[in-house]
Formats: structure tokens, sequence, C-alpha cells
């Protein structure tokens, strides 16, 4: 782990996410996690990583932390509005941060991490407001979340950007072959996050598995097809390694993600104590180099046979006749939008208006109709040839 981009701020080699008091795991509740923050804190975690979008975590964080707050790390983002929209103007940044501080109970966030791209504004306004916010005191360092690669590199050139925030884990590792090679010119750490693969590596999540009904991983792409048979595969590799070193499949799985070069910190998001605590024990012991690098190279051969099979699926999906049920059908076009994004099918610019209007669709009241989704189908199909 490399602390040394983030050394004025206190940083742990394991973060607590805060995404799941939002309630996309489903319902929980709020004095559960107040619970979890502060064993966390007495467990030797001092990154704490939250978003003015995730409910009421912001809320939840600062009041758990207030003891001690200057003994840790608070990270937040800015980007998404309560429309959900996409705004990251000066003006709209400034009155967020504002606001975030508020939350929080503080005066400062360690780090402001940009969430998700808005190409409307230029690059050299978000940075000015950062900027600004980082000499009045407000913030102290500034990061990039789920940007693409081209703009990424824009932040870099114009910014000083010390953090750059992606999912990382033995079953997603697209985005860090692409952005890792780039701390070579620029100074910057990663801050992986779904480092267990949204539960699927602990070993605990086998075929058939029911979520709650209003769990996101119900529509999560990770979780469907082929990608999730190959998951399981993954879990499976790591479940023997971690024979081994008499640790979990989870513990070897965050172990992996914090022996990434470039890696500062890996963010968990346990709802449990018992989960909280297997979590950290990731720590403390390493992979030999040998057992890390044979990792590797499954892992590598893994991700050439997935992306064969994701190809097959995709072509399969858009060609043939949608699933009769709704709920299915919305789940399929989900799966080839981030997949077609993922293997580079498809410009993410040009499938997203598809899958907000996809989301949309989901949520209307008046339930749920095969025919738009069978146009976004025949809109897929022209994208992605």
């Amino acid at each position: 782990m490399n602390t040394k981009i983030l050394s004025d701020i206190p940083l742990s080699p394991i973060g607590l996410g805060c995404y799941a008091i939002s309630g996309v795991y489903g319902q929980k509740d709020p004095n559960q996690f107040t619970k979890i923050i502060k064993e966390a804190f007495d467990l030797g975690i001092k990154f704490f990583d939250t978003a003015d979008q995730y409910g009421d975590a912001e809320e939840v964080l600062g009041k758990a932390v207030k003891p001690f707050r200057y003994q840790i790390a608070i990270a937040s983002k800015i980007g998404l509005t309560n429309k959900g929209s996409v705004n990251l103007t000066k003006k709209y940044i400034i009155s967020a941060c504002e606001a975030s501080l508020k939350r929080l109970q503080t005066d400062y966030l360690d780090l402001y991490q940009i969430h998700y791209d808005d190409p409307k504004t230029p690059v050299s306004e978000t940075i000015e407001a950062l900027e600004l916010l980082k000499k009045e005191g407000k913030i102290r360092h500034y990061g990039v979340g789920h940007l693409p690669k081209k703009r990424i590199l824009e932040y870099l050139e114009l910014g000083n950007i010390s953090t750059v925030l992606m999912e990382l884990s033995a079953v997603a590792t697209k985005q860090y072959q692409q952005i890792h090679p780039l701390q070579t010119e620029y100074n910057f750490g990663i801050i992986g996050f779904s480092t267990t693969g949204r539960g699927l590596l602990t070993g605990k999540i086998t075929p058939g598995h029911q979520f709650a009904p209003n769990d996101i991983r119900n529509v999560d792409p990770l979780f469907q097809k082929a990608k999730f048979a190959s998951g399981l595969r993954v879990a499976e590799k790591l479940k023997e390694l971690g024979k081994k070193y008499g640790k979990t499949p989870v513990q070897v799985a965050i172990a992996w993600v914090l022996a990434q070069p470039g890696v500062v910190t890996a963010l968990i998001g346990p709802s449990k104590s018992e989960h909280l605590r297997e979590n950290i024990g990731a720590i403390g012991w390493r992979l030999e180099v040998e057992d890390l690098q044979n990792l590797n190279q499954f892992l590598k051969e893994e991700e050439k046979k997935l992306v064969r099979e994701t190809k097959q699926e995709i072509y399969n999906i858009l060609k043939n006749n949608l699933n009769s049920d709704p709920e299915q059908a919305i789940k399929d076009l989900i799966y080839v939008i981030e997949n077609s994004i993922e293997i580079e099918l498809v410009n993410s610019k040009d499938v997203i208006p598809l899958f907000q209007q996809l989301w949309k669709i989901k949520k209307r009241p008046d339930g749920l109709q095969i025919q738009p989704l069978m146009q976004i189908q025949k809109e897929l199909s022209k994208l992605i040839k």
C-alpha cells in the first residue's frame, strides 16, 4: 500500500464504505450502521467513504464519528443531483460541498471526489471549484471516480488529482488495467471499491441465491449469466488458496486488492459485525509472490474466457426475441449495456442515455410493458455490431 500521496491525512489499508446505508442491498437499520462505524474505528479503520447521494449516509456517518472526527479521514463525492442528473458546475460544487459539510458535522473533507462525469461542464470549471474549496480549507484533497479513461486523463492534466476511485476486485480488473499505467506519469493513488465483488467472493453466494426484493444485486450483471458463473469459479479459487493461509475466501480477495501496485486503500461495506471483523482479517499478512503470480494468471485466463462467453450472450440477447417477462428482459438489457461498455463493443456515451431510459421504465408506477423494452433492444442492436 502506497500512502505517500495522502501522507497528510489519516489512512488505513482498509476503508469503510457507506453505500449500503442508502438501502441498495436491502433496507437496513441506521443504528446498526452507527455501531459498525464505531466498531470499525475501534478496530483500526481510519478512512471512511460516503457520498451526498447515499441516502442518509452523510448524516449517519457524521454523527457516528463526531467523537473521533480528527483522528480519521472522511471522503465524500459530488456530481449527482437529487433529480438524478449530473452537475459539476462551479456554483453547484460549492453549494453541494457546503451541504455535505453540514450533514457530516465537520468543517472540512479530507477527500472530495468527482462521482460521475458531467460532459456539459468543462473540466477546467470543475477544477477551478475544487481548487477554491481547497484554498478555503474546506477540502484537503480531491479525486475522480466513475469516469472514462479519456476524461480521467483530462483531470490529471488540468488538476491536482490525489486519487482515482474504481471498482477493483478479483472479478473486476478492467479499469485497474487501464488506469494503473498512468500512475507512472501522474502521482495519484487508487482507491478500490466493491473489493469483495459485492459479496460474490465471500463464498457464501451460490447458484440460485435469493436476494431481498429491493437488493440492487437482483439486476446487477455480476450476478447474471456467464459473469456470475465466472465469479463463482473465482470465489472457489480464492477458497482453495485461503486454505494454505488459514484465511477465508473474502480475506484472500481483499488481500489480493491490497497487493496491487498503486492501491492506497481497499473499501469494504459490511453491515454486520462478524463480517467487518472477517474483512479486517485481510490485513497483517500477504500472499506469497508465487501464489500471487499464479492467481493473477488464473484471473487473466478466466477473463479471456468470460469475454468470449459474454460477447456471445450479448449477441444472442440482441438477435433473439426478448424474454416475455419484462423484469427478466430488463435484467438482460442491463447485462448487454454494462458488458458492452466493459469489453469495449460500444462507447459509453452512446448507450448511457438508453440505460437511463431503461431505468425510468423499470421504476414506472403503472407497471412494466415489453414494447418499450423491445425499442431499446432495437436501438442497442444498431450500436453494437
